[in-house]
């Protein structure tokens, strides 16, 4: 996007000062709004044209039956996707009877602008119809942070050059027309008009629609509020039926007179409220937004704004577009959890329908993470989610012969939705990924309530689920057998490393929190022989490794297949699994996304540097990046092994992986991971963050692109500043008691009396690894040096 001719770099704001319509679907994604509990699609004012309407509140989906050539005991039986809710968004313009419709007359300018300090999507056109009247026409939007249940639009319209008879219609709309599926997998199954209507109103400048879900049986409701400002003898009226509700402004407009309209929506849900108490609660949510009105909104969502960007504001010197780009994924992710409060964090945020909506692992590994250090407020609604769902976890567990509880590979509302068991059911580290979470959320905040309250049951019940999966062989050692891990294209492996190291510390984390919690503990019948055989097996626990290459294996034996023939494989028949089948990928060595790596980043502690370096040079040409969940973590693990301009390329990739539209997907909704990804490149990998137990490390390291680099963590109650420029880093304790930090392994103690700066040790370079053809990162450094 930002590539294209329409768009410009800057460093907070995303500008896009000529409208395309061929990029029309991925400016919507770009341009979402959300909160977490309500989204709204950066679709026009006027609804047409576009790619995707989109209007989504977390949680809401409908379900429909997931078909099987061949049934199979412990398939999950129906699927969910999330739905398009009541559109609030719409605001129609006729000027004279024509349609204000940018297809046609003439659109002299047209501008859209994301402000990532104010949190406020602004659109300013000039059109001419095809009837030669001239009028302007301005918009801002925001989907509020302090009001989860509010968005609003100010909508204005000015006559230019002569008299203008002006009608704007402001609706509520539901069940609206959808384009098909593209034959993308990963795109939503699009069902038609899921909503069935139960009231509708229109009373004064108020509307209201309520609808149930026909097979989910959700009840989703929408309520309207308006203000308006207009010439003398500018009139309203409003009126409904059961998927429309509508209130129509007239007015005659002479030149440079304005009609401006505030219109605040409130959107709600539920599963188990009645119709009048869902109506109620729409109508309560507006009324609280009306008190304060469209400038307190405003004034809210600045301040609110303010507040996260000094806490997590990531600064880069000498690197334009990273600088904009890792501020917009820094306020997409804030979008995507910030008021989640209890429900998931989807792969795509609330941006758009793509993975049906669903959560993953991506959440826990990749989301929560950036979250933790910026809003950690939002982690833990997001781990308290995990914990109401584990009555289906835990009905999965049996369903499977194990014991705790079985998360689910995807998700909306806490049951199994993949049909693909290898690459669902199998992947049974999501139920490890979970339990790091909790495990670093707790070290970062110290939240010791939390850890008693939501961590203990969450850790306990994924240990059961790693003791009954894995087993003892007869030396001893434990093995944890048929799994997937991160990498889908090797599917079905005996002991995969990542997901073997990561049970490890599930493991010993449980056996740890239950010492530390013996009244929880025995709450949920764990005994002092449970826990100890959980610490036999985290200390038994078979990591794979070749002796003769000097490397941990994938899985088992991965090592000894045969190597996928890349060389016989086109720059077209990427990514794989639309090319080739499961079949042939799984019984070769190739990667889809960085498994290994990312083992190496999340379990650190395990490999000393040599291995990181070989293990590193090993998997880099078998890894196609197939998947955007891979070039950041290949970022920060380039960074340790001696490749810092390889790793900038992997920045680059993870940061601009919606905004160039990367994966030629964009339009089905943000990669919110990626976004994160982008965060975790930079403060994890140029940064050098790790954080183990009580153990906070950093080892800084800029790309030769960047003259400076500056970020901000809140941890255990303090704020500290991290500035690092060429041959320094300098640390700054903002706020908050003394803190023990690390600076290439040498303990440091940072006070607020003042900076600490100390220096960077000279880098040890090494051979750059080759990439598989046609997979190699976009280099965009000039000038590589010798070669590394």
């Amino acid at each position: 996007m930002i590539t294209h001719t329409s768009y410009a770099v800057e460093p907070w704001a995303l500008r896009e000062h000529v409208l395309h319509l061929e990029v029309l679907p991925q400016s919507e994604s770009v341009f979402a709004l959300s909160n977490g509990h309500v989204g709204w699609r950066g679709n026009l004012d006027e609804g047409e044209p576009h790619g995707l309407p989109g209007t989504y509140l977390n949680g809401v989906h409908e379900t429909h039956p997931l078909p099987y050539a061949e049934a199979g005991y412990g398939y999950p039986e129906s699927g969910q996707t999330v739905i398009n809710v009541t559109n609030g968004k719409i605001i129609r313009l006729l000027v004279d009877d024509e349609p204000f419709d940018l297809r046609y007359g003439r659109l002299r300018s047209h501008e859209r602008v994301l402000d990532l300090r104010t949190g406020l999507l602004t659109r300013t056109c000039e059109w001419t119809s095809p009837a030669g009247t001239t009028v302007r026409v301005r918009s801002t939007r925001l989907v509020s942070f302090t009001q989860r249940a509010i968005a609003a639009v100010a909508y204005e319209v000015e006559a230019v050059d002569s008299e203008a008879r002006i009608v704007v219609q402001s609706e509520l709309v539901a069940n609206e027309q959808l384009p098909g599926r593209n034959g993308d997998p990963r795109a939503a199954v699009a069902l038609d008009s899921p909503l069935e209507p139960e009231e509708h109103f229109a009373a004064g400048r108020r509307l209201r629609l309520v609808h149930r879900t026909r097979r989910s049986g959700l009840r989703v409701g929408a309520a309207a509020d308006h203000r308006v400002t207009g010439p003398a003898g500018t009139a309203t009226d409003s009126e409904s039926s059961q998927n429309v509700a509508r209130l129509t402004v007239t007015s005659v407009l002479a030149p440079g007179e304005q009609l401006r309209v505030e219109k605040l929506v409130s959107h709600g849900w539920s599963s188990s409220r009645s119709l009048p108490a869902v109506s109620d609660q729409v109508d309560a949510a507006l009324a609280g937004a009306t008190s304060g009105g469209w400038q307190g909104l405003v004034d809210e969502q600045r301040a609110y704004l303010d507040g996260f960007w000094a806490r997590a504001d990531v600064e880069v010197d000498g690197d334009e577009e990273i600088q904009q780009a890792v501020r917009f994924a820094l306020f997409h992710v804030l979008q995507a959890g910030a008021r989640a409060e209890q429900r998931a964090i989807p792969a795509k945020g609330l941006t758009g329908s793509g993975y049906d909506g669903h959560a993953f692992w991506d959440t826990e590994t990749f989301v929560l993470p950036l979250l933790m250090y910026t809003s950690p407020g939002a982690v833990a609604e997001a781990l308290r989610w995990r914990q109401n769902t584990l009555p289906a976890a835990r009905d999965r567990a049996v369903q499977l012969g194990l014991k705790g509880a079985a998360f689910p590979w995807r998700t909306i509302e806490g049951s199994e939705g993949s049909a693909y068991w290898p690459a669902g059911t199998a992947a049974f580290h999501v139920n490890a990924d979970i339990a790091d979470a909790v495990v670093r959320y707790t070290a970062v905040t110290g939240d010791h309530r939390f850890e008693r309250d939501t961590g203990v049951e969450l850790l306990v019940e994924t240990a059961r689920l790693w003791r009954s999966l894995g087993h003892h062989d007869h030396q001893g050692k434990f093995h944890i057998d048929g799994v997937t891990g991160p990498d889908e294209y090797s599917a079905v492996a005996d002991d995969n490393t990542y997901t073997n190291l990561m049970a490890r510390t599930n493991l010993l984390a449980a056996a740890d929190v239950v010492e530390r919690h013996p009244r929880q503990a025995a709450a949920l019948g764990v005994d002092d022989e449970e826990s100890a055989a959980w610490r036999d097996a985290a200390e038994a626990m078979h990591i794979p490794y070749n002796d003769e290459l000097g490397v941990h294996e994938q899985h088992s034996g991965f090592t000894r297949y045969q190597r996928w023939d890349f060389s016989a494989t086109g720059p077209e028949q990427y990514p794989l699994m639309l090319h080739f089948p499961y079949f042939d990928i799984y019984r070769k060595q190739v990667v889809k996304q960085a498994d290994l790596v990312l083992a190496m980043y999340k379990c650190s502690p395990y490999f000393d540097d040599e291995h990181k370096a070989r293990n590193f040079a090993y998997y880099e040409p078998l890894t196609v990046r197939d998947s955007s969940l891979s070039a950041c973590c290949q970022a920060v693990i380039a960074v340790e092994a001696g490749h810092p301009h390889l790793a900038y390329d992997y920045l680059v990739e993870a940061a601009l992986m919606d905004l160039e539209d990367l994966e030629q997907n964009t339009r089905d909704g943000l990669h919110i991971a990626s976004l994160a990804g982008t965060w975790m490149a930079l403060v994890a990998g140029f940064g050098g963050l790790r954080h183990h137990g009580e153990t906070i490390e950093f080892a800084p390291r800029l790309p030769e692109r960047f003259s400076r680099l500056a970020f901000t963590l809140e941890l255990l109650g303090r704020r500290l500043r991290v500035e690092i420029k060429a041959g320094t880093a300098t640390y700054t304790l903002l706020a908050g008691e003394p803190l023990t930090i690390h600076h290439y392994r040498e303990p440091l103690t940072v006070d607020a009396d003042k900076p600490h700066h100390c220096d960077i040790p000279a880098p040890r370079l090494r051979p750059a690894p080759d990439q598989p053809p046609h997979r190699r990162p976009n280099n965009r450094l000039l000038g590589r040096i010798n070669g590394v």
